[in-house]
């Protein structure tokens, strides 16, 4: 999607998001001095309201690519513009193959894509974790960028930041790649690898945001 007619739409998108985040809010972002470019990377944070992906498009000085439930492409119209800000759609019951294939090549162009590992909005706490994630992170081999956002669980809607003057925070941690195990991916190694992850993310969140990962943060990662 490089090179296309798209990219001028998701610029217009990170111009806007420049403009209307720290307009009718307060935003602080850390860590983005971090953030490797170019290259593959998969990029993943706490998911909290709809207001995540715009906030994460300010946040991060590089295109990402992410998915969104097939729902929210309803019409030409609608389909057309999220496809031009880099929206795939997928279906949200963890077996949508084409969305997986279309993670792997964006990776595999050098592309940025943006997870949530969640699966769906969890406001104010982690909740546990799909291995997707995981999964894409060891067969790819490319690098995790964990992320952490705060405030955005105040935000009612995507659209509506402008009526809701709020306090926003994104912590960029330190990319990592996770190690690849020997012979054939299985649940164990998936979940390992899935809690690897998200207790790198809960290590940048203030601690009552932790959710389901607060103990095991408090207990120490491998």
């Amino acid at each position: 999607m490089t090179g296309s007619p798209f990219d001028c739409w998701y610029r217009l998108g990170q111009v806007l998001s420049r403009i209307f985040i720290p307009t009718f809010g307060s935003i602080e972002v850390r860590g983005q001095d971090g953030v490797p470019r170019p290259g593959p990377l998969i990029i993943v944070a706490n998911h909290q309201s709809n207001s995540d992906p715009p906030v994460m498009v300010y946040a991060i000085p590089r295109a990402i690519f992410f998915m969104a439930k097939r729902s929210l492409f309803w019409g030409p119209v609608v389909s057309y513009l999220l496809r031009a800000v880099h929206v795939y759609p997928v279906d949200r019951d963890g077996r949508d193959m084409d969305a997986l294939r279309w993670a792997q090549f964006t990776l595999k162009d050098g592309k940025a894509l943006l997870i949530f590992p969640e699966g769906t909005r969890s406001p104010g706490g982690l909740r546990e974790a799909t291995d997707g994630l995981a999964y894409l992170a060891l067969s790819s081999g490319a690098p995790v960028l964990p992320v952490a956002i705060t405030g955005t669980e105040r935000i009612r809607g995507m659209f509506r930041i402008a009526f809701h003057f709020q306090r926003l925070c994104v912590v960029i941690g330190e990319p990592f790649t996770l190690p690849r195990p020997e012979g054939r991916l299985n649940r164990v190694q998936l979940q390992r690898a899935t809690d690897d992850v998200m207790g790198r993310i809960a290590a940048l969140l203030p601690q009552s945001y932790r959710g389901a990962y607060a103990e095991r943060d408090e207990e120490g990662r491998a």
